[in-house]
Protein backbone atom coordinates (compact mmCIF):
# COMPACT_ATOMS: atom_id res chain seq x y z
CA UNK A 1 0.00 0.00 0.00
CA UNK A 2 1.36 3.13 -1.00
CA UNK A 3 0.45 6.76 0.29
CA UNK A 4 1.40 10.35 -1.60
CA UNK A 5 2.58 13.04 0.66
CA UNK A 6 0.87 16.37 0.14
CA UNK A 7 1.43 18.10 3.31
CA UNK A 8 -0.10 16.13 5.36
CA UNK A 9 -0.30 12.81 7.79
CA UNK A 10 -0.95 10.08 5.38
CA UNK A 11 0.46 7.44 7.07
CA UNK A 12 -1.65 8.37 9.92
CA UNK A 13 -4.72 8.00 7.53
CA UNK A 14 -3.49 4.53 6.36
CA UNK A 15 -2.97 3.02 10.32
CA UNK A 16 -6.86 4.90 10.84
CA UNK A 17 -8.90 3.60 7.56
CA UNK A 18 -6.65 -0.24 6.81
CA UNK A 19 -8.26 -1.55 10.16
CA UNK A 20 -11.96 -0.09 9.17
CA UNK A 21 -11.24 -1.62 5.33
CA UNK A 22 -10.43 -5.11 6.25
CA UNK A 23 -13.32 -5.79 8.66
CA UNK A 24 -15.19 -4.55 5.80
CA UNK A 25 -13.36 -7.34 3.59
CA UNK A 26 -11.51 -5.22 1.61
CA UNK A 27 -7.54 -4.18 1.35
CA UNK A 28 -6.59 -0.54 1.21
CA UNK A 29 -4.38 -0.30 -2.00
CA UNK A 30 -3.76 3.59 -1.94
CA UNK A 31 -4.52 7.13 -0.61
CA UNK A 32 -3.34 10.22 -1.84
CA UNK A 33 -4.19 13.79 -1.14
CA UNK A 34 -4.32 16.05 -3.90
CA UNK A 35 -5.10 19.55 -5.30
CA UNK A 36 -4.66 22.87 -3.44
CA UNK A 37 -7.49 24.63 -1.99
CA UNK A 38 -10.44 22.26 -3.45
CA UNK A 39 -8.58 19.45 -1.34
CA UNK A 40 -9.58 15.49 -2.73
CA UNK A 41 -8.65 12.28 -0.38
CA UNK A 42 -8.74 9.78 -3.03
CA UNK A 43 -9.07 6.16 -1.02
CA UNK A 44 -8.22 3.22 -3.09
CA UNK A 45 -9.14 -0.08 -2.02
CA UNK A 46 -10.34 -3.75 -3.58
CA UNK A 47 -12.09 -7.32 -2.00
CA UNK A 48 -9.46 -8.83 0.10
CA UNK A 49 -10.14 -12.23 -2.03
CA UNK A 50 -8.41 -10.41 -4.98
CA UNK A 51 -11.49 -12.35 -7.25
CA UNK A 52 -14.14 -10.38 -7.09
CA UNK A 53 -14.51 -6.93 -8.26
CA UNK A 54 -15.66 -3.61 -6.79
CA UNK A 55 -18.99 -2.49 -7.20
CA UNK A 56 -20.53 1.28 -6.82
CA UNK A 57 -22.53 0.00 -3.80
CA UNK A 58 -18.69 -1.29 -1.92
CA UNK A 59 -17.54 1.73 -2.90
CA UNK A 60 -20.43 3.57 -1.12
CA UNK A 61 -20.08 1.34 2.01
CA UNK A 62 -16.80 2.53 2.09
CA UNK A 63 -17.12 5.85 2.30
CA UNK A 64 -19.49 5.87 4.49
CA UNK A 65 -17.28 3.68 7.11
CA UNK A 66 -14.69 5.92 6.53
CA UNK A 67 -16.27 9.09 6.60
CA UNK A 68 -17.47 8.25 10.20
CA UNK A 69 -14.05 7.13 11.35
CA UNK A 70 -12.44 10.75 9.64
CA UNK A 71 -14.65 13.14 11.10
CA UNK A 72 -13.66 11.37 14.71
CA UNK A 73 -10.10 11.54 14.25
CA UNK A 74 -9.82 14.74 12.50
CA UNK A 75 -5.93 14.25 10.44
CA UNK A 76 -6.90 16.52 7.84
CA UNK A 77 -6.90 20.11 8.03
CA UNK A 78 -9.75 21.97 6.47
CA UNK A 79 -12.01 20.98 3.95
CA UNK A 80 -11.42 18.43 1.66
CA UNK A 81 -13.52 15.83 -0.73
CA UNK A 82 -13.68 12.01 -0.45
CA UNK A 83 -13.17 10.14 -3.22
CA UNK A 84 -13.21 5.90 -2.96
CA UNK A 85 -12.79 3.75 -5.82
CA UNK A 86 -11.12 0.70 -7.24
CA UNK A 87 -7.59 0.38 -8.55
CA UNK A 88 -9.12 -0.46 -11.82
CA UNK A 89 -7.63 -2.72 -14.67
CA UNK A 90 -4.96 -0.38 -15.33
CA UNK A 91 -4.32 -0.31 -11.67
CA UNK A 92 -1.23 0.92 -9.49
CA UNK A 93 1.20 -1.64 -8.61
CA UNK A 94 2.26 -0.40 -4.78
CA UNK A 95 3.54 -3.91 -2.75
CA UNK A 96 6.09 -6.39 -3.90
CA UNK A 97 2.92 -8.92 -3.93
CA UNK A 98 1.74 -6.91 -6.91
CA UNK A 99 4.90 -7.44 -8.49
CA UNK A 100 4.10 -11.19 -8.05
CA UNK A 101 0.74 -10.98 -8.73
CA UNK A 102 0.83 -9.33 -11.75
CA UNK A 103 3.75 -11.18 -13.54
CA UNK A 104 3.27 -11.90 -17.38
CA UNK A 105 1.60 -8.09 -17.78
CA UNK A 106 2.84 -4.95 -19.33
CA UNK A 107 3.89 -2.30 -16.77
CA UNK A 108 5.71 1.02 -16.76
CA UNK A 109 7.77 2.26 -14.01
CA UNK A 110 9.21 5.30 -12.61
CA UNK A 111 12.15 5.26 -10.13
CA UNK A 112 13.62 7.47 -8.11
CA UNK A 113 16.48 7.71 -9.44
CA UNK A 114 17.72 6.47 -12.47
CA UNK A 115 18.86 2.51 -13.25
CA UNK A 116 21.14 1.66 -15.81
CA UNK A 117 20.56 5.07 -17.04
CA UNK A 118 16.80 5.19 -17.12
CA UNK A 119 14.53 6.53 -14.34
CA UNK A 120 11.89 5.09 -16.29
CA UNK A 121 10.94 1.71 -17.79
CA UNK A 122 8.21 -0.22 -19.54
CA UNK A 123 8.25 -3.66 -20.40
CA UNK A 124 6.33 -7.35 -19.35
CA UNK A 125 6.46 -8.24 -15.22
CA UNK A 126 8.38 -11.35 -14.92
CA UNK A 127 7.83 -11.06 -11.23
CA UNK A 128 9.09 -10.75 -7.77
CA UNK A 129 12.91 -12.00 -7.71
CA UNK A 130 14.52 -13.22 -3.71
CA UNK A 131 15.47 -9.88 -1.64
CA UNK A 132 12.37 -7.79 -3.50
CA UNK A 133 14.28 -7.22 -6.51
CA UNK A 134 11.61 -6.41 -9.30
CA UNK A 135 12.04 -8.32 -12.68
CA UNK A 136 11.51 -6.58 -15.81
CA UNK A 137 12.01 -7.73 -19.54
CA UNK A 138 12.78 -5.10 -21.59
CA UNK A 139 13.39 -5.45 -24.95
CA UNK A 140 14.59 -8.83 -24.82
CA UNK A 141 16.86 -7.78 -21.32
CA UNK A 142 16.05 -8.75 -17.81
CA UNK A 143 16.33 -5.72 -15.57
CA UNK A 144 15.88 -6.16 -11.96
CA UNK A 145 15.09 -2.97 -9.48
CA UNK A 146 14.99 -2.93 -5.72
CA UNK A 147 11.22 -2.78 -5.23
CA UNK A 148 12.28 0.84 -2.60
CA UNK A 149 13.53 2.02 -5.64
CA UNK A 150 10.38 1.73 -7.48
CA UNK A 151 8.38 5.73 -7.07
CA UNK A 152 5.42 4.42 -9.01
CA UNK A 153 4.43 1.71 -11.48
CA UNK A 154 1.02 0.59 -12.74
CA UNK A 155 -0.31 -1.94 -15.52
CA UNK A 156 -0.76 -1.21 -19.29
CA UNK A 157 -3.88 -1.44 -20.49
CA UNK A 158 -3.55 -4.19 -23.40
CA UNK A 159 -5.86 -6.60 -24.83
CA UNK A 160 -4.05 -9.54 -23.19
CA UNK A 161 -4.51 -7.48 -19.47
CA UNK A 162 -8.84 -7.24 -20.95
CA UNK A 163 -8.68 -10.55 -21.93
CA UNK A 164 -6.99 -12.19 -18.85
CA UNK A 165 -9.29 -10.05 -16.63
CA UNK A 166 -12.57 -10.98 -18.38
CA UNK A 167 -11.50 -14.60 -18.00
CA UNK A 168 -11.43 -13.87 -14.05
CA UNK A 169 -7.55 -15.25 -14.02
CA UNK A 170 -6.15 -14.49 -10.77
CA UNK A 171 -3.29 -12.31 -11.88
CA UNK A 172 -5.72 -9.73 -13.84
CA UNK A 173 -8.41 -7.23 -11.80
CA UNK A 174 -11.57 -8.28 -12.91
CA UNK A 175 -13.52 -6.19 -15.36
CA UNK A 176 -17.79 -6.06 -14.54
CA UNK A 177 -19.78 -5.64 -17.40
Amino acid sequence: MTTEQTGTRLDEIVALLAPTLHDLGFDLVQVRLTGGQRRTLQVMAEPLDHTAGMTVDDCAEISHAISAVLDVADPIDGAYALEVSSPGIDRPLVRPSDFARFAGHEIKAELDQPHDGRKRLAGRLKGLAAGDEVVIEIDGAEWRVPFERIKKAKLVLTDALIAAALKGDAGAPEVRE
